[in-house]
């Protein structure tokens, strides 16, 4: 079970430079597709004048989510030397885009893995690599008067909710990390009256 994932803690940026051509990486610390896709036009817009827009993102704790990108460069030369330093650092929840302007000389196939692998790998050397922890969502429904027994439960667990509702019945949405979520599920089962439910997400 993935409880723990790595990410960047920031957007940072590099650049390597190879007879004229100036690679310019920025890396961004990301959620959603949507938010990949407003970096990718932000920096588009800004860089109009650049010949490629390379880049690779991975997403999700299980780091199954994941795209490359060579636009334009030869098959293979610029997303998968990106991709292959969030891959050597085990990074998710990232993009990095490597933006190039053409300096007359083609770098060739090699040269081109070289310095997009490079640039990537600089933007990287520039950020601080986090822990990120991966949380499962609980429904938590109990009658007033276990108010006490409930409350104190959460503070021992150092637990945190939302989405509380108080009236004749209670109910709590809580916010577990994956590597209690059964001892959770256990310690609420003990209170009389108490129900507990994992959310599917």
């Amino acid at each position: 079970m993935t409880d723990l994932y790595r990410t960047i803690e920031n957007h940072s940026e590099g650049i390597y430079k190879e007879k004229g051509s100036k690679f310019l990486a920025f890396a961004y610390p990301v959620s959603s597709e949507e938010e990949i896709s407003q970096y990718q036009a932000d920096l588009r817009k800004q860089y109009h004048d650049a010949r490629h827009h390379c880049y690779a993102w991975r997403l999700g704790p299980e780091k199954l989510v994941y795209r490359v990108n060579d636009d334009g460069e030869p098959s293979g030369s610029a997303g998968k030397p990106i991709f292959g330093q969030i891959q050597s650092r085990d990074l998710s929840d990232i993009l990095v885009v490597v933006v190039r302007y053409f300096g007359g000389t083609l770098l060739g196939v090699g040269g081109l893995i070289r310095a997009y692998r490079s640039a990537a790998s600089d933007a990287l050397d520039h950020n601080s690599i986090i822990e990120r922890r991966v949380f499962d969502k609980m429904k938590l429904d109990f009658a007033y008067v276990h108010m006490n027994s409930v409350m104190k439960l959460i503070k021992d667990l150092h637990l945190e909710f939302e989405n509380q509702l108080f009236d004749l019945d209670c109910s709590l949405i809580l916010r577990v990390w994956k590597r209690k979520s059964e001892q959770v599920l256990h310690e609420f089962s003990k209170i009389e009256g108490c129900k507990i439910s994992l959310i599917e997400e």
